[in-house]
């Protein structure tokens, strides 16, 4: 029987890379020169915090975060971006958390998308997972090709095909 599982992770090297080259960017611009500008990555509550002067500044520092992370191969969907907040020096920060594997709702609807497809897998929820299996590896590339089309608020990896 062929299986392959359905997961949201991401790499976080590959985001402290990008974190990486958002801060180099930062410190090459012009615009940003002698202002206070911090991002900072907390691997261990997988969060991305940002400090910048203003507002319009902070807006900038995440558009480039989110190129970089296109850059890196990273998909931006991951990162949910709180709201800004003043801090006492004056200054405007935000946080992004970083969302990691599907939640329970997200891998029903991505269940309930499998079974109208009518092919012959079965799709089962395994913690913050989706595995599917079938006989044919054509049906479950036909499933791959399908899900790759649609839009469930997180980004998908297809792994694990056996």
């Amino acid at each position: 029987m062929a299986s392959f599982d359905i997961v949201n992770e991401i790499n976080a090297q590959e985001v402290d890379n990008a974190v990486n080259n958002t801060l180099k960017e930062v410190s090459t611009r012009y615009d940003f020169r002698g202002l206070h500008t911090e991002v900072e990555f907390e691997k261990k509550e997988n969060r991305i915090d940002m400090v910048a002067a203003e507002s319009m500044k902070l807006n900038a520092v995440k558009e480039m975060l989110i190129k970089h992370f296109i850059k890196r191969g990273l998909e931006p969907k991951a990162l949910e971006f709180g709201s800004e907040e003043g801090t006492s020096q004056g200054h405007v920060k935000m946080s992004a958390t970083i969302k990691e594997g599907i939640d329970r709702e997200t891998a029903k609807k991505i269940v309930k998308e499998i079974k109208n497809l009518k092919l012959k897998v079965q799709p089962a929820i395994q913690e913050d997972q989706v595995r599917v299996s079938g006989k044919k590896i054509d049906d479950l590339q036909e499933v791959i090709s399908h899900m790759k089309s649609k839009n469930f608020g997180i980004p998908l990896q297809f792994v694990n095909m056996k």
